[in-house]
């Protein structure tokens, strides 16, 4: 063993990472992946800078465009980047925010009061991480370019034409590096939900998004704000009230509230902190949903509307759509992704604010105010309500064993690390999934039917139901504000449907109850789907395809064959459905996410509430992209 230890360690073992080597090395660290996500966020850094500028009050217009050649182009009509030298590094001061870190113009905040990015390191990513980059700059009546490699600048900054005086602006054309991302394909899905937000939460700025290979073009402006922002997500929805709307200034945080109920059930309050959509909260959103209900209940209160005890924060939260956004000089999140706000003062202003505002806004409009509490009360009953229904299923399956549904097929492995929950349709498929699986770490749930549709019913009816109390037993894990992730019984839970349109039905209202009941097990990447075969192709040996178009190409590589179609799970023998729809092996499984809990609030409100005319319209839109199932 000594040999191995006694290598030589000195001063030469220490690696210098120099410029920005360090950021290819370990990109993760900067953008917090090298997948689809961090791809995107190179993106949001560049715009995040232009946003910086509009904040500012100098840019009103953001150009973003997904080019053919795979590149990605950002230009704005802000300032444009200082080309001047600088006096410490001797070189153009765009060529120091563009190869080091932590270079820019956010730190003493003569430049910028107010900023989102990533401080002085956003764009140095960027350049960092891509194959190729081009920089213009237009300033003083020229335009100035330098192009530059994974970092490194190919050429000089160079004065490349003229413009008009008095315009200004920066324009950033880069592309990714294969070398770090695994897909370099931009998506205009996912910076449209970006960007979209970005307009809402700065009123004025106008963003235009476009695809130049699929020719597609989409602008964001809302002169509305937040105004607009609460009436967008709550399109689908039955509103009680137009939305309340107020902005405060608190010790150089610059604070904006807009709220608005719905008769719905379920709570939806986004924070936002320079634009940056703090999808895990922190004291901005505390201190509101403190003084949130700290205002019903004196109002409730003083109006004699509440004799005993007080509304949880549950009851006056109920049905409720809610956008913070602050803007703050000094910003700490946690983590470097900042999802979370971290400001202990920000609490408290934001408390203040919201109490004397709500509370002289209930004072002035008592209609309003008696419908939101209205709506409390009907949710203080109904909680009530719930518990005792959560109670009954308790003291009913105390009764079965284990304290587990009748129908539930257990494992034997008690560790929750490497057990699957199957949700299986049907008695007869879960019959053959119980006989086909794993008996060590697989579990089969069999559901009878169509499970109540949760996005339409309250808690009360919701935990009435046979089916639904028997999927939270065997998850274990409860739901609302006695979830506990530590108490899941399984590491997946498998949701697997027939191949047909009944199936995607079944699998559609099981993915809106894990979303409005169980929203926690969908961002801790719990739940799954199952991909069972459409086809069953057999020459010499089985082929098992997955869509029609795999079909023809399996049937013009194979030639002619006897191509079986599975219309369910139970038509399968048990060793094919062990083969391509439970071996770990050989299976194909969906994970489920959340890519943005905005559009999915929307998207389960559209489609599984009662706005007929918001579904029908969303299936002409998308009637194209649909595949028939015969």
């Amino acid at each position: 063993m000594k040999d191995k230890m006694d290598k030589k360690y000195d001063a030469e073992s220490i690696k210098v990472l120099e410029g920005l080597e360090g950021i290819r090395k370990r990109p993760s660290m900067y953008i917090g992946s090298t997948s689809k996500e961090g791809l995107h966020h190179l993106v949001y850094e560049v715009v995040d800078n232009s946003v910086d500028e509009a904040l500012a009050g100098y840019c009103k217009q953001i150009k973003v465009s997904i080019n053919k050649d795979g590149s990605a182009t950002i230009e704005d009509d802000g300032r444009g980047l200082p080309v001047d030298i600088h006096p410490k590094f001797k070189m153009p001061a765009v060529q120091v925010a563009l190869t080091k870190l932590h270079a820019g113009g956010k730190f003493d905040k003569k430049s910028y009061m107010i900023s989102g990015g990533l401080h002085g390191v956003g764009i140095s990513v960027v350049n960092a991480l891509s194959k190729k980059l081009i920089i213009e700059v237009k300033r003083d009546g020229k335009i100035h370019r330098q192009e530059y490699s994974r970092g490194n600048a190919i050429t000089k900054l160079q004065v490349v034409g003229k413009c008009n005086n008095g315009e200004t602006g920066t324009k950033v054309i880069f592309w990714p590096d294969e070398e770090i991302f695994s897909t370099t394909n931009f998506d205009f899905k996912f910076l449209e939900i970006r960007f979209r937000e970005i307009a809402f939460l700065n009123s004025g700025l106008k963003i235009i998004l476009s695809d130049e290979s699929k020719n597609k073009k989409e602008e964001f402006f809302a002169a509305g704000g937040l105004v607009e922002f609460a009436k967008w997500i709550n399109k689908s929805k039955d509103v009680l009230h137009k939305p309340i709307y107020f902005e405060r200034e608190m010790k150089g945080t610059h604070i904006g509230v807009s709220i608005q109920y719905h008769t719905g059930y379920r709570e939806n309050i986004f924070g936002f902190v320079n634009t940056i959509n703090t999808v895990e909260g922190g004291t901005h959103v505390s201190g509101f949903k403190t003084a949130l209900t700290r205002v019903i209940n004196d109002y409730a209160r003083k109006k004699g509307l509440l004799k005993n005890g007080n509304f949880s924060g549950e009851d006056v939260r109920e049905g409720l759509t809610a956008i913070i956004s602050i803007k703050i000089p000094n910003p700490q999140f946690e983590g470097q992704t900042k999802t979370k706000l971290g400001n202990s003062e920000v609490k408290g202003f934001v408390d203040s604010v919201v109490t004397a505002v709500l509370s002289e806004f209930f004072e002035e409009n008592p209609e309003i105010a008696k419908k939101i509490t209205s709506k409390a009360i009907s949710s203080s009953k109904a909680r009530l309500a719930a518990k005792k229904a959560r109670d009954l299923v308790r003291r009913k399956n105390a009764f079965s064993l284990g304290g587990l549904p009748g129908k539930l097929s257990d494992c034997s492995d008690k560790k929750s690390s490497n057990t699957e929950l199957y949700l299986v349709e049907g008695e007869s498929a879960g019959g053959s999934a119980r006989n086909a699986r794993n008996k060590e770490n697989q579990a089969i749930l069999p559901l009878k039917g169509k499970i109540l549709n949760v996005e339409k019913s309250n808690p009360v009816r919701a935990l009435s139901s046979e089916e639904i109390t028997n999927i939270i037993t065997a998850i274990g894990a409860g739901i609302g504000e006695q979830f506990d992730i530590k108490k899941l019984r399984y590491d997946k839970v498998v949701i697997m449907t027939d191949a047909d349109v009944d199936g995607e039905h079944i699998k559609t209202l099981l993915l809106t109850f894990f979303f409005r009941l169980m929203p926690q097990l969908v961002k801790n990447g719990n739940i799954y789907v199952a991909l069972p075969p459409l086809y069953r192709i057999r020459k010499k040996k089985d082929h098992y395809v997955y869509s029609d178009e795999e079909l023809k190409k399996s049937v013009e590589k194979l030639g002619t064959s006897n191509v079986t179609r599975f219309k369910g799970l139970g038509e399968m023998s048990l060793n094919q459905l062990w083969d391509t729809t439970m071996n770990p092996k050989t299976r194909k499984l969906k994970k489920i996410f959340i890519e943005d809990a905005l559009e999915a609030d929307r998207t389960f409100s559209m489609l599984m509430g009662d706005d007929v005319q918001a579904r029908k319209q969303f299936i002409q839109e998308n009637a194209k992209e649909a595949s028939l199932d015969v």
